[in-house]
């Protein structure tokens, strides 16, 4: 087999002994990789990525307490190495934990990290952890980053065994359409390791150190596309069989043995996905080393998303059912209760008496005489509706004035009554993860310069309730207040191009959660303009409509995703003054 590049290789200064998970999942929300408390730095190939040696620098000189900008309080060092350190600090003016990076303003790669921090605050892109400040100040560059303590390191996620093919196929599409993006506006990574990676507690995945990781440790490479490829590649193989492709042991996962090369998955572990296997040794070979069935290789993170696009969607495992427990009568149940226990050995059983009828009692015999009472006045209350019936009769024949404004009268009675718009008691948002929930109320404020829009998607085509975040989609809930009787609607959409639909609850629902709350349908689902509006003879009675999205237009012809409601109002016949 060809030689083959190892640029994803970069080996933990501890040997690759495999960190506890407690301690991976410690150094989750750090912007550096850490492992066991210390860096996960190594040397780099001199072939696909190139470390630049840095001149000694004393790291700055700084403790537990620190304040930088009278703002941000230092509280926790994570990483001290190659002249700087990584600090978990406190924002004091927004009352947030962030990270922050801190270096020497002399360290010779300083004005680096400042221009890579810069470049990557301004992709923007929710799939990596944001850049918040870049500064220099009194000697000292220092980098602002997001905190995530809900999200945990794909480090301590390998640590308890391989990922399920479905966790395992959200990580490649999300990595490499965040990768792709990244490269189209030309910024790298080239640190792409486990513990570069982090899954947020909804399920998404999320990159950190962006072209600042890189920056920090003087990394660079000729072929950064290829670099980053390989890189979702090992990351992928990892994942599929917890073992690290390459003869040596790193980030807590041992390497394949020495002297084979790069075999595929599926021959390290049995079980793997095939399609994802192969994927994986897509991304993984070059220099003429190809994968199993000889599919080109994956050398751009653009053309590993595409070939992740074009394989089948993988579903998640189907919740594992659990037999309920054998069902247990109660003593009471058994007609025991209150009886002293029966005394070992006993053959015969005390008599239970039998009780009399029901209508042999005190009660029985009440309830008959007022059921005979409520017939004996239903019999007279119809006899005097028949002779008021016949005496309207003969009063018809006698004179026909009468018997014509009456017949009006009943006519107008008849008539449906005028459809107009309902108060709106509130308004929430839909789903599973609610997008934006304190804007829901400018959905309805009767304000159409106001609007609830939703965050930019990316890939899935707008369609994104494939996320397992958003799979039943978004939209608003719309809250008349009590039941009334709806005849329409009127939806002001931010744009043309929603995949929408219109459903309302059972009159009886008080709190309807999912799409099964809502079983009756206003508005089929489909493709809607801009104004979408529809009326229907029959009203349906409900206190809750739902406007429900699931899928988005595009984002001023981007790759980007983004959707939303500017106003809505609910049509129909009740007494409520309109809105």
């Amino acid at each position: 087999m060809a030689e083959r590049s190892t640029a994803a290789v970069d080996v933990a200064d501890n040997g690759g002994n495999e960190p506890p998970a407690a301690d991976a999942a410690k150094a989750m929300a750090d912007g550096v990789d850490t492992q066991n408390g210390r860096a996960a730095d190594g040397p780099m190939p001199e072939k696909d990525g190139e470390r630049r040696k840095a001149a000694p620098a004393a790291a700055p000189e700084l403790h537990s307490g620190h304040k930088l900008a009278r703002r941000y309080r230092l509280e926790e060092c994570v990483t001290r190495l190659d002249g700087f350190s990584s600090w978990r600090a406190m924002d004091e003016k927004l009352r947030r934990a962030v990270g922050v990076h801190l270096l020497p303003a002399d360290h010779p790669r300083a004005r680096a990290v400042l221009a890579a921090a810069r470049s990557s605050a301004l992709l923007g892109d929710p799939r990596f952890v944001h850049v918040l400040d870049a500064v220099e100040e009194n000697d000292l560059v220092y980098v602002v980053h997001e905190w995530l303590p809900d999200a945990t390191e794909l480090t301590a996620l390998l640590a308890a065994g391989p990922l399920e093919p479905h966790e395992a196929y959200q990580l490649v599409t999300q990595v490499s359409q965040a990768m792709a993006a990244a490269h189209r506006e030309g910024l790298a990574h080239l640190r792409l390791t486990p513990s570069a990676i982090l899954r947020t507690s909804t399920g998404q995945y999320r990159i950190r150190g962006l072209a600042v990781n890189a920056a920090l440790r003087g990394i660079t490479s000729d072929t950064p596309q290829r670099a980053d490829t390989e890189a979702i590649g090992a990351l992928l193989y990892a994942a599929l069989t917890q073992r690290w492709p390459y003869e040596v042991d790193a980030y807590g996962l041992t390497g394949l043995p020495k002297g084979v090369g790069l075999i595929a998955p599926d021959q390290v572990r049995a079980g793997v996905h095939r399609g994802l296997g192969e994927l994986a040794m897509r991304a993984l070979a070059n220099d003429g080393a190809t994968a199993s069935r000889q599919e080109p290789a994956c050398t751009t993170p653009e053309e590993l998303a595409k070939a992740v696009a074009a394989m089948p969607r993988i579903r998640p495992p189907e919740p594992a059912f659990t037999a309920p427990p054998e069902y247990q009568h109660t003593t009471y149940q058994q007609g025991n209760y209150g009886r002293p226990p029966a005394h070992p050995g006993a053959q015969a059983t005390r008599p239970v008496p039998v009780p009399p009828s029901p209508l042999q009692s005190r009660t029985g015999r009440v309830l008959k005489w007022g059921v005979a009472a409520l017939l004996i006045a239903a019999l007279g209350l119809g006899s005097w509706q028949l002779a008021d019936t016949l005496l309207d009769r003969v009063k018809g024949d006698s004179g026909g004035t009468s018997n014509s404004q009456s017949t009006k009268t009943k006519e107008d009675e008849k008539k449906p009554k005028e459809s107009k718009p309902l108060h709106i008691a509130g308004a929430s948002v839909f789903g599973k993860d609610p997008i934006k929930p304190e804007d829901a109320g400018k959905a309805v404020d009767g304000d159409p310069g106001t609007a609830w829009v939703t965050k930019i998607f990316y890939g899935y085509e707008g369609k994104f309730g494939n996320l397992d975040s958003y799979d039943d989609g978004s939209g608003i809930v719309v809250d008349l207040g009590s039941v009334q009787e709806v005849t329409g609607i009127e939806v002001d959409l931010r744009s043309a191009g929603h995949k929408v639909e219109v459903r309302a609850a059972a009159p009886e629902a008080t709190s309807p959660r999912g799409i099964s709350g809502f079983p009756q349908e206003l508005v089929k689902l489909g493709n809607a303009e801009k104004k979408l509006e529809a009326t229907r003879d029959n009203p349906i009675k409900t206190r809750f409509v739902l406007v429900h999205i699931t899928a988005l237009p595009s984002e001023g012809g981007g790759d980007g995703f983004r959707g939303g409601i500017n106003e809505i109002k609910i049509l129909g016949t009740g007494d409520q003054p309109g809105s």
